[in-house]
């Protein structure tokens, strides 16, 4: 079992549910600030989106985030000397696409990860089917591979992604890419559906932007990303501090 899956297991038997804020990594100078503000307000672990040009499964804010990243010179190896300057305990998960990963070497990626301190990858454009050569890579730096199960998901692919993913199962609450919504979408039955057939932690995202959302989908699951609507909060200038807030807000309506 990889130490990110220990480590969310162990959380989830404290009885603490999961509190994932999805940060946009190089979008501005301060962004490690943001991510150690982020974890002072309760964040259990965080998620660096390693910004590319064409973020398919991202929504308008992410994208525009992603394109200031780059527009600024962010690289996968200025990102990870930036990772080097931060100080916090909670694993780090990478969310990028796979050809960040096969431009820079599959083997070289995963060692990478594994030395800028992140100990999992989301990679949403790479099918099961075709991750073999990625997940072993991986496998000899101690990086869990996570998987998505979609609402259109049928009962066997559930069950395959649900034994195949590592540290946790990524429940998408919705068919559609990130950003704000009015409710919480479908991630309870998704939920349900890979408890079914596995007891992997499963955290629900993809629309989660209000702590009452949060607070709903938490209770049904082992946990919830937030992303869009904090990256918003940067993307208009907050600081350090907004994103303190903004976390804690988050982490209180979770622990109600």
């Amino acid at each position: 079992m990889k130490s990110l899956e220990t480590y969310l297991r162990a959380l989830r038997a404290s009885g603490r549910k999961a509190l994932v804020p999805y940060f946009v990594a190089g979008v501005t100078p301060h962004w490690v600030q943001h991510v150690e503000a982020a974890v002072h307000a309760g964040a259990d672990a965080i998620e660096i989106g390693i910004p590319f040009s064409d973020p398919m499964m991202d929504g308008v804010v992410i994208q525009e985030a992603a394109l200031r990243a780059l527009q600024a010179g962010t690289t996968f190896d200025s990102l990870c000397t930036d990772l080097a300057k931060l100080s916090t305990s909670v694993p780090l998960v990478a969310m990028t696409y796979f050809n960040i990963f096969h431009h820079y070497g599959l083997e070289r990626s995963a060692g990478k990860l594994q030395s800028s301190g992140m100990s999992g990858a989301i990679v949403p454009d790479l099918p099961l089917e075709e991750a073999d050569q990625w997940r072993s890579a991986c496998a000899a730096h101690d990086v869990a591979n996570i998987f998505l199960v979609a609402p259109s998901s049928p009962a066997d692919r559930i069950s395959s992604i649900a034994k195949a993913t590592e540290g946790f199962c990524y429940a998408s609450a919705r068919m559609a890419v990130t950003g704000k919504s009015n409710n919480t979408g479908e991630g309870a039955r998704v939920v349900s559906e890979i408890r079914a057939v596995s007891d992997v932690p499963t955290y629900i995202g993809i629309g989660i932007s209000t702590p009452e959302q949060a607070r709903a989908a938490s209770s049904v699951s082992d946990g919830v990303i937030v992303g869009s609507a904090l990256v918003q909060i940067i993307l208009n200038g907050g600081g350090a501090d907004d994103v303190e807030s903004f976390v804690g807000g988050f982490r209180r309506a979770i622990d109600e």
